[in-house]
């Protein structure tokens, strides 16, 4: 400030990204000039670009009024700079400029700073010092306020933005649906892999950054799982274990680790990747025909997109896979071998269940996933597009005959296969995110190890 002027209204913020740090900044605000809120260090009020990336250069300005308030205060407009990610009011997306009322809450996007408006009469100003550059840093107050006894009161937005509201619902529904089926093992079994595998599948999702419809992922599952229900199975096994050397290991056969290799790699590797993909290219050309914004919500149009529905394509495999094939085929010969009673084939049903829902991070949802980002780079690259699809391809066929081999050599390369898969997905990942169109936007940007 300068002269003698006292500041008649400010901003305090309320988020400044380290929740550790008590201090809540409050900036006066000019009756004259404008007060740009943004990334650029010319702004009067400049927001850290580390902490809060998905805030822009000029988000919004805070500009005076001529109107004038009933208590003969003046007034200050709220504008959004056509900012990426929005300014919101008061919890709804601001469109051009509105009139601020004291204690009204501005908020830069969906994860960026926020702040209150609040005229410095309202305020305790005798508990704080205005500096030249406009901030007042309060002590703590003795008294303690509603919100703060009841915090629920004051978080609203930020509890599904910031808290994990939503995963933390699902999780409680599926703990309260497992007490149901304790009893019923089948609906039992159901319950967990669908949980365990949503559980992975969000992980991705949080890894990649890039807002897609849940129903839509649902779509590529369900896609993946009415396939594996259909005659096509019985065509594509025909095909890639009988006509290519793709033929299944008959028990007791002994067989050398190359030979097993590429058995694994035309019937297992070539044939399952190229079905889990068949709901993705559905899905590509259905959004090909959408118009805006469906066309984004739906089909591939960057590499995070395929990632995205790659994965949740090797779900809906996975499930069918673990609990149409591994699990009753566990309990079964346990059934011959211990007989049913004392529940050992259904307590080794569920040993299987759970390492192989687990282990999907790194298996089917690794395979997939790593194929999607091909699905997408081809998107981007269209005029080698061919080149691109094909070493997608036979990469994630590798990666998938390889795992499948090294369960009948060792448990230590396993792990290795395992961990090498994983490593693949996580890095196409990072590089997705790189190359997305929709960079500002990605949230996992944000993420601070």
């Amino acid at each position: 400030m300068t002269g003698e002027i006292s500041p008649i209204a400010c901003l305090r913020q309320l988020s400044i990204g380290n929740s550790s740090d008590p201090k809540l900044i409050v900036h006066a605000l000019s009756i004259d000039d404008t007060t740009v809120i943004g990334r650029d260090p010319r702004c009067q009020i400049a927001v850290d670009p580390v902490l809060f990336g998905s805030v822009s250069r000029r988000h919004a300005e805070v500009r005076p009024s001529e109107q004038i308030e009933d208590a003969d205060r003046p007034t200050w407009w709220v504008c959004d700079l056509n900012s990426s990610n929005g300014t919101y009011l008061n919890g709804k997306r601001l469109r051009g400029c509105q009139i601020l009322r004291s204690g009204d809450r501005i908020s830069l996007g969906n994860d960026g700073p926020e702040y209150i408006f609040e005229y410095l009469a309202d305020f305790n100003t005798s508990r704080a010092a205005v500096t030249e550059r406009g901030a007042v840093v309060p002590p703590a107050r003795e008294s303690v306020t509603l919100t703060q006894l009841f915090p629920i009161v004051s978080t609203g937005r930020d509890l599904t933005s910031k808290a994990f509201l939503v995963p933390g619902i699902v999780t409680i529904g599926f703990v309260v649906s497992l007490f149901v089926a304790v009893g019923q093992p089948i609906l039992f079994n159901r319950l967990l892999a669908g949980y365990i595998a949503l559980v992975g599948l969000y992980f991705v999702y949080r890894l990649c950054g890039k807002r897609k419809p849940w129903w839509v992922m649902v779509i590529a599952a369900m896609g993946t799982y009415f396939l594996l229900r259909s005659p096509v199975l019985l065509l594509f096994a025909e095909f890639f274990r009988s006509v290519l050397p793709g033929q299944v290991t008959a028990p007791g056969e002994l067989i050398n680790p190359l030979t097993l290799f590429i058995r694994m790699f035309f019937g297992a590797g070539l044939m399952e990747e190229l079905l889990k993909v068949i709901p993705i290219a559905v899905l590509f050309a259905i959004g090909r025909f959408l118009p805006a914004p469906w066309n984004d919500r739906v089909g591939i149009w960057e590499p995070l997109d395929g990632i995205l529905l790659g994965a949740a394509s090797a779900v809906g495999f996975t499930l069918v896979e673990t609990l149409g094939q591994y699990v009753p085929g566990m309990i079964e010969s346990t059934s011959l071998q211990l007989g049913q009673e004392g529940g050992w084939d259904q307590l080794r049903g569920l040993q299987v269940l759970i390492p192989r829902l687990l282990g999907s991070i790194s298996g089917h949802m690794a395979y997939s996933g790593y194929f999607g980002y091909f699905i997408g780079l081809a998107v981007l690259k269209p005029r080698q597009s061919g080149l691109i699809l094909l070493i997608g391809y036979f990469t994630a066929s590798a990666l998938h005959a390889l795992w499948n081999v090294m369960g009948s050599v060792s448990e230590i390369l396993l792990a290795l296969v395992g961990m090498l898969s994983y490593a693949f997905l996580a890095a196409a990942i990072l590089k997705a995110r790189t190359l997305s169109p929709t960079r500002s936007q990605n949230f996992a940007t944000r993420l601070k190890s």
